[in-house]
């Protein structure tokens, strides 16, 4: 499958999610996002996955306190100033839950598109996104950064676990990707980028399959729309 075709099914799904109001829709939509994203090496699906889930689970957790809707309480709290009467109804955990999926589905996604998509090939498909595609490239490259740091650390005797201690790779991290882009950009305007009469690499064909799959993407947002 071409990676512009890919896209779309990726937005669709995340789309579709962010349109249903049935718990049961979005949480469908989630779960195949999910199992798309364990086709990735397991060393770099963690970090997507553990930071939508955790993002997911904190929305979860958060929404029930936060809205004030529906008549069947569940759970009737103490009344904190400012908030108010703390209180949780069935309502309000359908919201939650419906909230916290679609964050998920929508993290999903984009993981899937940054583990599994071939970047090099979207840039040359996509050309109106070029900007976007050429930005989120670049984040398998940090990965690999982070690594390499995580490697010379402990070829020094240094042994970095835990948030805390992985947070003192984000200054080395800053440095280098602003090396990077900087060495990018002067790359990019060597071989004129953006100027008429460039060559470029010849793109493949559209395949069947590839218009399946945009019919595909589009039927999604419609179901979304209409009846998820």
């Amino acid at each position: 499958m071409r990676p512009g075709p890919a896209v779309a099914l990726l937005a669709a799904l995340a789309a579709a999610a962010l349109l249903a109001h049935h718990l049961a829709a979005v949480g469908v939509v989630a779960l195949l996002l999910f199992a798309v994203c364990l086709r990735a090496p397991a060393e770099r699906r963690r970090f997507y996955l553990i930071g939508t889930l955790v993002s997911a689970g904190a929305l979860f957790c958060l929404t029930p306190f936060i809205e004030t809707i529906g008549s069947h309480p569940i759970w009737t709290g103490p009344i904190v100033p400012v908030l108010g009467q703390l209180d949780i109804t069935h309502e309000e955990l359908i919201s939650a839950g419906v909230n916290a999926l679609r964050l998920a589905a929508v993290g999903f996604a984009f993981a899937a598109y940054a583990l599994l998509l071939d970047h090099d090939g979207l840039l040359q498909a996509v050309r109106f996104a070029r900007p976007a595609a050429l930005a989120t490239r670049l984040m398998p490259t940090l990965e690999r950064d982070a690594a390499g740091f995580l490697e010379a650390l402990r070829g020094r005797g240094v042994e970095v676990n835990g948030v805390r201690g992985r947070a003192v790779l984000l200054s080395p991290l800053l440095a280098s990707a602003l090396e990077r882009g900087l060495n990018l950009a002067e790359a990019m305007e060597a071989r004129g980028y953006g100027r008429t009469g460039r060559t470029s690499v010849p793109r493949p064909r559209w395949r069947a399959r590839d218009g399946v799959v945009i019919a595909l993407a589009v039927a999604i947002v419609t179901a979304g729309v209409l009846w998820l």
